[in-house]
């Protein structure tokens, strides 16, 4: 009685069975969907509609469907939604949520036995994270995950790695959930790489605002060094708005490397990124197998699938999400299993269920349909859809895009290679720097007018300027090398540049900084703060700070004769021989010498004087002194006179064949020393900076540059700086002032002045260099210092340096005087003052002849007549007569003188100087 009632139960639920497999409303299939995936819903039901027509899958029966929308953050509406559609006895149910109410469906359809499709999706085509599913190994897990998991720690891990970056920064929208990569972050920390996060918020432009704001110019120029590596991880639309602003703000530069990933960037998206943005780029997002045949690019199997979903022109097709083509293929692989089901005839209809019931049952055919769909697989719009024993999607690709370096709107975009779980890299991946070949780039160039850097050349009228020097051979070895073309124009304000009260810049850095120019050249030195702002190539030539000085001029010393002695020493020589001379004279006075027989010398004052400056000179003469005390004071006089004319012979020599005139400044440390000649150099330049810097640096043992800056610094600088070099330059020619500069530029002045009335001394430590100025993260940094370095190691470098300065220049530059004259030869000039005297003493000598000659003639003219000459002569003669009357009385006193006069030595003359003897 009781196995009866249960035979009629089964044999009534048999036939209600198969009624219903002959109906067209047994299979029906459940659908949740998020409130705002409004284009899920139309794939889903082009996938029903396709497959409803196509008869060789399903043949005589219809799927339908139920489609409920819900809040995707909200799980307890999804759930109350699924169990609204259990009771409407659906076979399966097709989720495509978030992770949120992921795990709530999870449970529901693991307790109701429900097969569960879940595809996950993200909140405006943000990059998914993990949803971290509970699986069990039990059999009880119903839920299958139609799309992968996420392999982006792996494929961002293995792409960093390719393109060995140790330093990068990762940029990621305010949807995203960081901890999805939190894998990749502890890989590459664990390797040495240094990475920066960054949320990226809603309103970008207010975010980039705010950097400018709050960071310093010295942080927000690290910060920019820091964004030549990134990583976004956000929405295309983020990305697009995000690249725009980073670089019409000139947050990047042509250097920078990015990389976007995200599995939702289709063709359309590629592009736009690459318009926008500049340097290199790399995308990475998933990718499906496209058929080779176009024919064949809409039939999978035995299956047409609607021409809005599979041709790529199809504005729909272009539109279309990756949660999309998942739901479609998640329908057919349902009517498939539900076909293998019917042949089968193991067809397991179900009534409904009701979740909220205590006592509610689960789907007793629940297992038996989960098993078949795990067991199906089917080719669709995303290749091939199966699952592992995990109940995952293993099947999936990411192709990997990129573009070369520059600037240039439509640039190329190639596949660099792919990647999938099983096999990993297809392709390598290398971050190609700038290539050697930039034929057809032209570059615009600012420089400013420098000596012999960059000067004008003559130009015909009516033509473009011409531009020489050693910067424009430096840049054209480089044009010729590398093949691009260039524009070059001047500085507006004709400035280097320099830091403003605002932070900007000025001068050349400043074109730079603006990207009104893609190079600077002239004389700019690699410094610090330009670095900060800038990029430098590798130096072509060694700076150091020189000194600019007028050449003293050679004076004519007519007099040069009496040189070697000071004026003081001559007037003491003069008055020693006047004193001497007196000398002599006293003591001959004072103790009368006796002299010889027949000397017609007399010691008169100038007599002595004479004989004194005669020996002075080595002239000689009698010497009628024979007093011992005179021959003393002769004796020590010779002695002076030798000493002294021997000096004054080998100071002489010396001082006419070896012109000496030499200046005080021979160096940076003698000219901080003096203030009689003021310097200073161009103001806000880098010299002045240099000087500042080391002036005022309380550690710099060496005081002088301290001394200098406050040289320079006078009058906060306006007393003694200019505002351009060549003011400088013509302020030391016509004035007294020193030019503190940059020395090779000194130098060159200095050669080519054709009065060569410049020297310069300067430091021989050459601490900077002269560079080539580029945009910061210029892409072209890198392969002109490589070109420059090779034109240093050839010895072409050497070869355009001598050209504009020469060592065998017309002017000496080290010399403080003109060296021009030749050998030891004395001219004319060494001797005119002693021609001079000699010219003074014929002049003398001519004078005193003519007042001799007048005195004698006048005296002459006072000689007596004749009766005063005959009156003369009686009075001589009477005077005779009683001379001769007188000769016997004198007899006897004669003889006596004669004896006292013999015992003298006197016998033949007398003191008198007449005749003793009788006639």
């Amino acid at each position: 009685m009781e196995v009866f009632p249960l035979l009629l139960v089964l044999s009534v639920w048999w036939s209600r069975t198969w009624d219903l497999a002959n109906a067209d409303s047994i299979i029906h299939i459940g659908a949740i969907f998020d409130e705002s995936a409004k284009k899920d819903d139309e794939v889903f039901r082009t996938a029903v509609g396709d497959l409803n027509q196509n008869e060789e899958i399903l043949q005589t029966e219809k799927i339908t469907f139920s489609v409920t929308f819900v809040d995707g953050s909200n799980p307890f509406q999804a759930v109350q939604e699924a169990c609204e559609l259990m009771n409407q006895g659906i076979l399966a149910l097709v989720s495509s949520i978030g992770c949120t109410s992921a795990g709530s469906l999870q449970s529901l359809a693991d307790a109701m036995h429900i097969p569960h499709l879940f595809i996950q999706r993200s909140t405006a085509g943000t990059p998914r994270s993990g949803c971290g599913l509970t699986r069990s190994n039990r059999n009880d897990d119903y839920t299958l995950s139609v799309r992968p998991p996420v392999y982006l720690n792996d494929v961002i891990l293995r792409v960093v790695t390719e393109y060995a970056w140790q330093k990068f920064i990762i940029f990621y929208d305010s949807e995203y959930d960081i901890r999805g990569i939190q894998e990749f972050l502890d890989k590459v920390s664990q390797q040495g790489m240094d990475v920066a996060l960054q949320k990226v918020e809603n309103n970008i432009n207010k975010m980039i605002t705010t950097l400018f704001d709050t960071l310093r110019i010295e942080e927000l120029n690290r910060y920019r060094d820091t964004l030549r590596r990134a990583i976004l991880v956000m929405n295309p639309a983020t990305a697009k708005s995000f690249i725009t602003e980073v670089v019409e703000t000139n947050l990047v530069a042509f250097d920078c490397h990015w990389i976007i990933i995200n599995e939702e960037i289709n063709d359309v998206d590629v592009q736009e990124l690459v318009r926008r943005s500049i340097g290199r780029l790399t995308i990475i997002r998933q990718t499906f197998p496209v058929p080779q045949n176009i024919s064949q690019r809409c039939f999978r199997g035995n299956h047409r699938i609607s021409s809005t979903l599979c041709d790529p022109k199809d504005p729909f097709a272009q539109n279309m999400e990756i949660s999309n083509l998942y739901i479609y293929d998640t329908v057919l692989l349902l009517a498939n299993a539900f076909h293998k089901k019917l042949e089968d005839r193991k067809w397991h209809s179900m009534a409904s269920l009701s979740c909220i019931r205590k006592n509610s049952k689960p789907w007793q055919g629940g297992r038996s349909m989960l098993e078949t769909i795990k067991k199906g697989g089917v080719s669709g719009l995303t290749g091939e859809l199966e699952f592992g024993e995990n109940g995952g999607n293993p099947n999936v690709h990411f192709e990997i895009l990129g573009t070369n370096y520059g600037e240039e709107l439509g640039r190329g975009v190639r596949k660099l290679g792919c990647w999938n779980p099983v096999t990993g890299l297809n392709g390598s991946l290398t971050d190609k720097k700038l290539e050697n070949n930039m034929r057809g780039v032209v570059l615009r160039v600012v420089t400013v007018l420098e000596e012999p850097f960059v000067m004008v050349s003559e130009n015909v009228l009516g033509k473009p300027k011409k531009y020489q020097g050693f910067s424009i051979d430096v840049l054209d070895a480089l044009s010729n090398y590398l093949g691009f073309n260039y524009e070059i124009y001047v500085a507006p304000d004709h400035k280097y540049g320099s830091p403003q009260e605002d932070g900007t810049w000025n001068g050349l850095v400043g074109e730079l900084v603006f990207k009104r120019a893609d190079i600077g050249i002239s004389a700019l030195t690699i410094t610090p703060d330009r670095e900060n702002v800038v990029d430098f190539t590798t130096r072509y030539m060694d700076y150091s700070v020189g000194v600019l000085l007028r050449r003293a001029e050679k004076t004519v010393d007519m007099f040069a004769c009496l040189a070697p002695f000071d004026l003081s020493l001559w007037a003491c020589i003069a008055g020693t021989v006047l004193l001497v001379g007196l000398l002599v004279y006293l003591l001959n006075w004072l103790n009368p010498p006796r002299l010889q027989m027949g000397s017609m010398t007399s010691t008169t004052l100038y007599n002595s004087m004479w004989f004194v400056y005669g020996s002075f000179v080595q002239q000689g003469g009698e010497v009628p002194y024979t007093t011992l005390a005179t021959r003393m004071m002769m004796g020590a006089w010779w002695l002076f006179a030798l000493i002294v004319i021997s000096s004054y012979t080998a100071n002489l020599a010396a001082f006419l064949t070896i012109t000496r005139i030499e200046t005080s400044i021979q160096s940076l440390q003698d000219l901080s020393k003096q203030t009689d000649i003021p310097y200073g150099t161009v103001l806000d330049s880098a010299v002045y900076e240099h000087v500042r810097m080391k002036g005022m640096n309380p550690f710099e043992r060496d005081s002088m540059y301290s001394q200098m800056w406050r040289m320079i610094h006078r009058s906060n600088g306006s007393e003694n700086n200019v505002l351009e070099s060549q003011a400088g330059i013509q302020k030391v020619k016509y004035g007294n002032y020193a030019f503190v500069w940059d020395a090779a530029v000194l130098e060159y002045v200095a050669i080519n002045d054709p009065d060569c009335s410049f020297y310069t001394i300067g430091n021989t430590v050459a601490d900077r260099g002269y560079g080539i100025a580029l945009q910061h993260g210029s892409p072209y940094r890198d392969v002109f210092s490589q070109r420059i370095l090779e034109l240093q190691q050839n010895g072409d470098m050497d070869i355009l340096k001598h050209k504009w300065w020469p060592k065998n220049g017309q002017c000496d530059l080290y010399s403080s005087v003109d060296t021009k004259q030749k050998g030891g030869a004395l001219d004319i000039k060494s001797f005119a003052g002693v021609f001079c005297i000699l010219a003074a003493g014929i002049v003398l000598s001519c004078f005193i002849a003519m007042l001799e000659t007048w005195w004698n003639k006048r005296k002459g003219s006072r000689v007596p007549s004749k009766e005063a000459s005959s009156l003369q002569n009686e009075t001589t003669t009477s005077e005779r007569r009683n001379a001769w009357s007188l000769r016997p009385c004198l007899k006897l006193g004669t003889s006596t003188w004669r004896s006292q006069a013999s015992s003298h030595g006197l016998h033949q003359s007398s003191q008198l100087g007449g005749p003793l003897d009788d006639p």
